[in-house]
């Protein structure tokens, strides 16, 4: 298994595991800020740099158009799939004052399970990941921990959710109802099983 680590310009709450020998760092715009605070250099930046000034000092550097189809952030994703990454893990990709990147971020990770890889999108003590005609097993890591669930591409058949307050089975989740928001861990593992559909989780961190 081949991790990216994707460092974006949204908010940052903190870093859960650094990256390793052999991981890819991919820093997206003003994520290269947040690489240089961490004291990571990137494999490579890519960005328009409408976020901010292009560096003169670094040599990994990829540059896009400002007017494109994709996010940097995206572009990101794209790069570390033709890196043969498998895992990624992507830090300010969620908050700020763009919540269309947010959105965006979370249309990503559903790409990323299509494309044969698994993306974590971190956010506040949360971690959000897409999951598609699959079973996905949590471990609980907070007592009473949150976990919510969103279709993703139309309504979510045969979902059975297990080791949660509130279980499901063989049910019927729609885009337009918030059924799956906010249950809670009671085992140390939540078995979520989607039998056709696309579901986006999220799931509750501990605190840093």
């Amino acid at each position: 298994m081949k991790r990216c680590f994707i460092f974006a310009a949204g908010s940052f709450y903190g870093l859960r595991e650094a990256p390793k020998a052999g991981d890819v760092i991919i820093a997206a715009d003003a994520g290269f800020r947040l690489c240089r605070e961490l004291g990571l250099t990137p494999d490579p930046l890519l960005g328009d740099f409408d976020s901010m000034e292009e560096p003169k000092d670094f040599a990994h550097l990829i540059r896009v158009p400002v007017e494109k189809d994709d996010t940097d952030t995206m572009l990101a994703v794209r790069e570390g799939l033709r890196e043969g990454c498998t895992e990624f893990r992507i830090y300010g990709g969620t908050g700020g004052k763009r919540l269309d990147h947010t959105l965006a971020n979370f249309q990503a990770l559903l790409y990323l399970r299509r494309h044969g890889a698994r993306g974590y999108l971190y956010d506040d003590d949360f971690c959000w990941t897409a999951m598609e005609d699959e079973t996905l097993t949590l471990e609980r890591q907070v007592d009473w921990g949150i976990v919510s669930l969103f279709p993703q591409d139309g309504a979510a058949e045969g979902v059975t959710l297990t080791g949660l307050q509130y279980p499901l089975m063989d049910a019927r989740l729609t885009p337009d109802v918030g059924l799956a928001v906010s249950n809670h861990f009671l085992a140390e593992q939540a078995v979520i099983t989607v039998r056709k559909g696309a579901l986006l989780v999220g799931w509750q961190l501990p605190s840093l």
